[in-house]
Protein backbone atom coordinates (compact mmCIF):
# COMPACT_ATOMS: atom_id res chain seq x y z
CA UNK A 1 0.00 0.00 0.00
CA UNK A 2 1.38 3.39 -1.05
CA UNK A 3 1.18 6.71 0.78
CA UNK A 4 0.48 9.29 -1.89
CA UNK A 5 2.60 12.38 -2.26
CA UNK A 6 2.68 15.14 -4.86
CA UNK A 7 2.45 14.96 -7.76
CA UNK A 8 -0.14 12.19 -7.42
CA UNK A 9 0.97 8.93 -8.98
CA UNK A 10 -0.93 5.73 -8.21
CA UNK A 11 0.96 2.43 -8.07
CA UNK A 12 0.20 -0.42 -10.44
CA UNK A 13 -2.74 -2.44 -9.16
CA UNK A 14 -1.55 -5.71 -10.69
CA UNK A 15 0.12 -7.05 -7.56
CA UNK A 16 -2.25 -5.65 -4.93
CA UNK A 17 -3.85 -7.78 -2.22
CA UNK A 18 -7.30 -9.26 -2.83
CA UNK A 19 -8.99 -6.59 -0.70
CA UNK A 20 -7.60 -4.04 -3.13
CA UNK A 21 -6.31 -1.26 -0.87
CA UNK A 22 -4.01 0.65 -3.21
CA UNK A 23 -2.99 3.84 -1.43
CA UNK A 24 -3.88 6.41 1.18
CA UNK A 25 -3.73 10.18 1.24
CA UNK A 26 -3.67 12.49 -1.73
CA UNK A 27 -6.63 14.67 -2.63
CA UNK A 28 -10.02 14.65 -4.34
CA UNK A 29 -9.27 17.17 -7.05
CA UNK A 30 -10.92 16.42 -10.42
CA UNK A 31 -7.61 15.53 -12.07
CA UNK A 32 -6.76 13.09 -9.25
CA UNK A 33 -10.14 11.38 -9.39
CA UNK A 34 -10.07 11.01 -13.17
CA UNK A 35 -6.54 9.62 -13.02
CA UNK A 36 -7.68 7.09 -10.41
CA UNK A 37 -10.77 5.94 -12.30
CA UNK A 38 -8.82 5.42 -15.50
CA UNK A 39 -6.68 2.94 -13.54
CA UNK A 40 -9.66 1.21 -11.93
CA UNK A 41 -9.15 2.90 -8.56
CA UNK A 42 -11.80 4.68 -6.50
CA UNK A 43 -11.90 6.45 -3.10
CA UNK A 44 -13.80 4.84 -0.23
CA UNK A 45 -13.26 5.92 3.36
CA UNK A 46 -15.07 7.15 6.45
CA UNK A 47 -15.27 10.73 7.64
CA UNK A 48 -12.23 11.62 9.74
CA UNK A 49 -10.00 9.04 8.03
CA UNK A 50 -7.33 9.71 5.41
CA UNK A 51 -8.52 9.14 1.85
CA UNK A 52 -8.31 5.42 1.04
CA UNK A 53 -8.03 4.28 -2.59
CA UNK A 54 -9.28 0.84 -3.67
CA UNK A 55 -9.19 -1.57 -6.60
CA UNK A 56 -10.79 -4.80 -5.32
CA UNK A 57 -10.44 -8.25 -6.85
CA UNK A 58 -12.66 -9.65 -8.25
CA UNK A 59 -14.51 -6.68 -9.74
CA UNK A 60 -18.26 -6.40 -10.17
CA UNK A 61 -19.18 -5.19 -13.66
CA UNK A 62 -22.13 -5.13 -16.01
CA UNK A 63 -21.87 -5.37 -19.77
CA UNK A 64 -24.84 -3.28 -20.99
CA UNK A 65 -25.99 -5.91 -23.50
CA UNK A 66 -26.25 -8.40 -20.61
CA UNK A 67 -28.70 -6.27 -18.62
CA UNK A 68 -31.47 -8.42 -17.12
CA UNK A 69 -34.95 -6.95 -16.85
CA UNK A 70 -37.24 -9.23 -14.85
CA UNK A 71 -40.85 -9.76 -15.86
CA UNK A 72 -41.99 -7.83 -12.80
CA UNK A 73 -39.80 -4.86 -13.79
CA UNK A 74 -41.11 -5.05 -17.35
CA UNK A 75 -44.58 -4.62 -15.88
CA UNK A 76 -43.39 -1.65 -13.77
CA UNK A 77 -41.87 0.03 -16.83
CA UNK A 78 -44.98 -0.54 -18.95
CA UNK A 79 -47.19 1.02 -16.27
CA UNK A 80 -45.32 4.26 -16.94
CA UNK A 81 -45.70 5.51 -13.35
CA UNK A 82 -42.08 6.62 -13.13
CA UNK A 83 -40.51 9.36 -15.21
CA UNK A 84 -36.85 9.07 -16.16
CA UNK A 85 -34.31 11.90 -16.52
CA UNK A 86 -30.54 12.39 -16.73
CA UNK A 87 -28.53 15.13 -15.01
CA UNK A 88 -31.63 17.00 -13.89
CA UNK A 89 -30.97 16.68 -10.15
CA UNK A 90 -27.36 15.66 -9.53
CA UNK A 91 -27.07 17.49 -6.20
CA UNK A 92 -30.30 15.94 -4.93
CA UNK A 93 -29.29 12.45 -6.05
CA UNK A 94 -25.93 12.46 -4.29
CA UNK A 95 -27.54 13.95 -1.18
CA UNK A 96 -30.23 11.25 -1.14
CA UNK A 97 -27.56 8.55 -1.57
CA UNK A 98 -25.83 10.01 1.46
CA UNK A 99 -29.04 10.05 3.50
CA UNK A 100 -29.96 6.47 2.56
CA UNK A 101 -26.49 5.24 3.54
CA UNK A 102 -26.71 7.06 6.85
CA UNK A 103 -30.02 5.39 7.62
CA UNK A 104 -28.74 1.94 6.66
CA UNK A 105 -25.30 1.99 8.24
CA UNK A 106 -25.36 4.83 10.77
CA UNK A 107 -22.55 6.35 8.76
CA UNK A 108 -21.61 7.01 5.18
CA UNK A 109 -18.57 7.21 2.94
CA UNK A 110 -20.28 10.05 1.07
CA UNK A 111 -18.65 12.75 3.15
CA UNK A 112 -18.93 16.49 2.58
CA UNK A 113 -15.58 16.35 0.76
CA UNK A 114 -16.81 13.54 -1.49
CA UNK A 115 -20.02 15.44 -2.21
CA UNK A 116 -18.06 18.56 -3.15
CA UNK A 117 -15.59 16.61 -5.30
CA UNK A 118 -18.22 14.79 -7.35
CA UNK A 119 -20.33 17.91 -7.70
CA UNK A 120 -17.26 19.57 -9.23
CA UNK A 121 -16.91 16.61 -11.60
CA UNK A 122 -20.54 17.02 -12.55
CA UNK A 123 -20.01 20.70 -13.35
CA UNK A 124 -17.05 19.69 -15.52
CA UNK A 125 -19.17 17.13 -17.39
CA UNK A 126 -17.57 13.97 -15.97
CA UNK A 127 -20.06 12.94 -13.27
CA UNK A 128 -23.64 12.14 -14.20
CA UNK A 129 -26.89 11.29 -12.48
CA UNK A 130 -29.96 9.34 -13.55
CA UNK A 131 -33.26 10.02 -11.85
CA UNK A 132 -36.65 8.38 -11.29
CA UNK A 133 -39.61 10.65 -10.52
CA UNK A 134 -43.15 10.15 -9.32
CA UNK A 135 -44.85 13.31 -10.45
CA UNK A 136 -42.55 16.08 -9.29
CA UNK A 137 -40.95 14.03 -6.50
CA UNK A 138 -37.49 12.52 -6.90
CA UNK A 139 -37.90 8.96 -5.65
CA UNK A 140 -34.83 7.14 -6.94
CA UNK A 141 -31.58 7.55 -8.79
CA UNK A 142 -27.90 6.89 -9.15
CA UNK A 143 -24.70 8.75 -9.98
CA UNK A 144 -21.25 7.96 -11.28
CA UNK A 145 -18.38 8.91 -13.57
CA UNK A 146 -18.35 8.58 -17.35
CA UNK A 147 -14.96 8.26 -19.07
CA UNK A 148 -14.70 7.13 -22.65
CA UNK A 149 -16.92 4.07 -23.08
CA UNK A 150 -17.02 3.21 -19.37
CA UNK A 151 -19.50 4.31 -16.72
CA UNK A 152 -18.24 3.95 -13.14
CA UNK A 153 -21.27 3.64 -10.88
CA UNK A 154 -20.90 5.10 -7.41
CA UNK A 155 -24.15 4.88 -5.48
CA UNK A 156 -27.91 4.67 -5.88
CA UNK A 157 -30.96 5.29 -3.72
CA UNK A 158 -34.64 4.46 -3.68
CA UNK A 159 -37.41 6.05 -1.66
CA UNK A 160 -40.15 3.82 -3.11
CA UNK A 161 -40.11 0.24 -4.36
CA UNK A 162 -38.43 -0.32 -7.74
CA UNK A 163 -37.42 3.34 -8.23
CA UNK A 164 -33.67 2.75 -8.28
CA UNK A 165 -34.08 -0.33 -10.48
CA UNK A 166 -36.16 1.71 -12.90
CA UNK A 167 -33.54 4.47 -13.07
CA UNK A 168 -30.73 1.94 -13.44
CA UNK A 169 -32.42 -0.02 -16.23
CA UNK A 170 -33.36 3.10 -18.15
CA UNK A 171 -29.87 4.53 -17.80
CA UNK A 172 -28.09 1.32 -18.82
CA UNK A 173 -30.25 1.11 -21.93
CA UNK A 174 -29.47 4.75 -22.71
CA UNK A 175 -25.74 4.17 -22.21
CA UNK A 176 -25.84 1.13 -24.48
CA UNK A 177 -27.51 3.20 -27.20
CA UNK A 178 -24.66 5.70 -26.86
CA UNK A 179 -21.96 3.06 -27.31
CA UNK A 180 -20.93 2.55 -23.68
CA UNK A 181 -19.27 -0.87 -23.39
CA UNK A 182 -18.79 -1.38 -19.65
CA UNK A 183 -20.40 -0.40 -16.36
CA UNK A 184 -18.24 -0.68 -13.24
CA UNK A 185 -20.35 -1.69 -10.25
CA UNK A 186 -17.32 -1.94 -7.94
CA UNK A 187 -18.67 -4.21 -5.16
CA UNK A 188 -21.16 -7.04 -5.80
CA UNK A 189 -24.65 -6.91 -4.29
CA UNK A 190 -27.66 -9.17 -4.81
CA UNK A 191 -29.47 -6.13 -6.26
CA UNK A 192 -26.83 -5.55 -8.94
CA UNK A 193 -26.36 -9.22 -9.75
CA UNK A 194 -30.11 -9.63 -10.25
CA UNK A 195 -29.75 -6.99 -12.98
CA UNK A 196 -27.00 -8.89 -14.76
CA UNK A 197 -23.81 -7.77 -13.02
CA UNK A 198 -21.03 -10.37 -12.86
CA UNK A 199 -17.63 -10.78 -11.24
CA UNK A 200 -14.43 -10.67 -13.30
CA UNK A 201 -10.78 -10.78 -12.32
CA UNK A 202 -9.05 -7.48 -11.69
CA UNK A 203 -6.54 -8.12 -14.48
CA UNK A 204 -9.40 -8.57 -16.97
CA UNK A 205 -11.05 -5.41 -15.67
CA UNK A 206 -7.88 -3.37 -16.17
CA UNK A 207 -7.53 -4.73 -19.69
CA UNK A 208 -11.07 -3.55 -20.45
CA UNK A 209 -10.28 -0.11 -19.06
CA UNK A 210 -7.19 0.11 -21.26
CA UNK A 211 -9.41 -0.64 -24.26
CA UNK A 212 -12.47 1.47 -23.45
CA UNK A 213 -11.41 4.19 -21.02
CA UNK A 214 -9.86 6.63 -23.45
Amino acid sequence: MTILDFPIQFPSVGNMDEDGLVALGGNLLPATLLLAYRQGIFPWYNDGEPILWWCPNPRCVLFPHQLKVSKSMQVVIRKNDFRFSVNQAFDAVINQCKIINLKKHEGTWITDDITHAYTQLNLLGHAHSAEAWLGNELVGGLYGILIGKVFFGESMFSKVSNASKFAFIQYVQLLQSEGIQLIDCQIPTDHLQSLGAILIQRTAFIELLNEYCC
